[in-house]
């Protein structure tokens, strides 16, 4: 299985949330079905409100393109502006360098554990 940090929540959708510090990615799983990435765009800026399921980001591929969806709703706080100039850093550091926007208030009730994120990885493999 692929890299699930603990401390981290999953979304379905395979976004990650940090409740500690608000931070939100994709999970190494999903950078590792996507393959290379090659372009990255964030579509959200500081001050703006999200709603959970709504699109923050389009990462592309070159396999295919994906939006990001936002894991949790609140208010964005920062944007990762090195993200989009080095979006291979997505392949290599997905829960650390390469997180895209830190969220506000966000709730993670909603979100599977890392073992629970696992199990639904592991279900979709077959």
């Amino acid at each position: 299985m692929s890299n699930t940090p603990s401390n981290l929540k999953y979304a379905k959708s395979d976004e990650w949330f940090d409740p500690a510090t608000g931070k939100v990615g994709i999970s190494d799983y999903a950078q590792g079905q996507l393959s290379d990435i090659v372009f990255m765009e964030i579509t959200v800026s500081v001050g703006d409100t999200v709603e959970a399921g709504s699109a923050i980001a389009s990462v592309e591929s070159v396999k295919a393109a994906s939006d990001v969806l936002a894991p949790v709703s609140g208010k964005v706080v920062a944007v990762n502006e090195e993200l989009p100039s080095g979006p291979e850093g997505i392949n290599t550091d997905p829960y650390g360098a390469a997180w895209f926007i830190q969220i506000e208030g966000g709730d993670a009730a909603g979100l599977m554990d890392s073992a629970a994120y696992e199990k639904h990885c592991e279900g979709r493999a077959h």
